[in-house]
């Protein structure tokens, strides 16, 4: 049986270490599990804490992605078992130590690189989303398409998606629209766009520069680096759908309420493929997440990360105890009928003590009051 992370610590001439951590569930895209997300954290604080790491360098196995999530089927079965009446010790353990892990990314302190190839989903976003240095590729697959199984764009999305160009975080936790590595860096939730080819060249060229004990200066050794590489991959490079549809993303998404807002998404007429998929995937998605999105930027705005990350421990546990989460995993990965019966019909069906209820933390103490 293969390890589920593999790591390596890569000597440098001058005494120092490159250490690289690799996702290594291929047949899944490299979906976190709870050992994985342990094994990693771990790791990490090691590597937080050892002098001689000068740099940590993180990928997943495969061609296919980087992350295509977290383990949801596993999260199905314990949200079967424990309904509304009984605590979800599993949810609760799952996400507040997800929810560390990227919290311990954002506030590395070293040079961080995350290769983020193929599928960027769901988890795999929060793992991209705090490196230092992050780089996509031409085959990148962004998105947060968690309104397609009833739960919410997490691991820090209420901090990220507030900070993307004007309302374009909104539209994209509403639509799960794809995105692709120009969109990406448009967003600004990535740094470099490098051939997916380039990796092990850049691996190889991290082991051989030249380190200090300076932090800032080996930020600055990765940095240009990774601007080297980037100068001179050669690759095509596509265009930027968020960028090329921003002032209609800003029209659509101009309202002061979400009922409003998603009424205005699904009323425009397109021919456009991309922003036809968005629709389509809002249309069929859970309103209570359609909802849960609107609240969690307008509450975030002026969090810090830690708090973010505590508030999205309480809606993501709260998802697992209410019925829509069940039927839109059963609906899209379990049954397969892509048919799923939401508890309402529509967001201005969602009665506003229900939607309440998603921010009251069912837990006590909070498994996130350290950080």
């Amino acid at each position: 049986m293969t390890d589920p992370v593999l790591f390596q610590e890569i000597p440098t001439a001058d005494g120092y270490v490159v250490a690289r951590a690799t996702l290594n569930v291929e047949k899944a895209i490299n979906s976190l599990t709870l050992e994985m997300i342990d094994l990693l954290d771990e790791r990490l604080r090691a590597w937080q804490q050892d002098p001689q790491v000068a740099c940590v360098f993180l990928d997943g196995a495969g061609d296919k992605g980087f992350c295509a999530g977290g383990d949801v089927r596993k999260l199905y079965e314990s949200a079967k078992e424990c309904g509304m009446h009984k605590p979800n010790d599993y949810a609760r353990t799952f996400f507040a130590h997800e929810y560390r892990l990227d919290h311990r990314i954002h506030t590395f302190g070293k040079p961080f690189i995350v290769w983020g190839h193929g599928v960027v989903m769901g988890g795999g976003v929060g793992l991209l989303a705090g490196a230092s240095h992050r780089v996509v590729t031409e085959t990148t697959r962004f998105a947060m398409p968690e309104i397609t199984i009833g739960l919410f764009p997490d691991v820090g999305g209420s901090f990220f998606l507030n900070r993307m160009p004007g309302r374009t975080g909104l539209f994209l936790g509403l639509t799960g629209a794809q995105c692709n590595a120009a969109d990406v860096l448009f967003l600004g939730l990535a740094d470099r766009y490098i051939a997916n080819a380039q990796r092990q060249a850049v691996v190889d060229a991290l082991a051989a520069a030249q380190w200090t004990a300076s932090v800032q200066q080996n930020q600055a050794t990765v940095g240009n680096l990774l601007r080297r590489f980037e100068r001179t991959d050669g690759i095509d490079r596509p265009g930027s759908n968020v960028h090329v549809h921003l002032d209609l993303i800003q029209q659509l998404t101009d309202a002061d309420s979400c009922d409003a807002v998603v009424a205005q998404i699904l009323a425009h007429e397109t021919a456009d493929p991309w922003l036809q998929r968005a629709q389509k995937t809002l249309r069929g998605g859970c309103p209570v997440t359609a909802l849960l999105v609107w609240e969690q930027i307008r509450r975030a705005k002026h969090l810090s990360l830690a708090d973010v990350f505590r508030l999205e421990l309480v809606i993501a546990v709260q998802c697992l105890r209410h019925p829509d989460f069940a039927e839109g995993v059963r609906a899209l990965l379990i049954e397969k009928d892509n048919a799923p019966k939401w508890q309402h019909a529509d967001v201005a069906s969602v009665p506003q003590n229900y939607l309440d209820g998603f921010f009251a933390a069912p837990y006590s103490p909070d498994p996130l009051a350290d950080l």
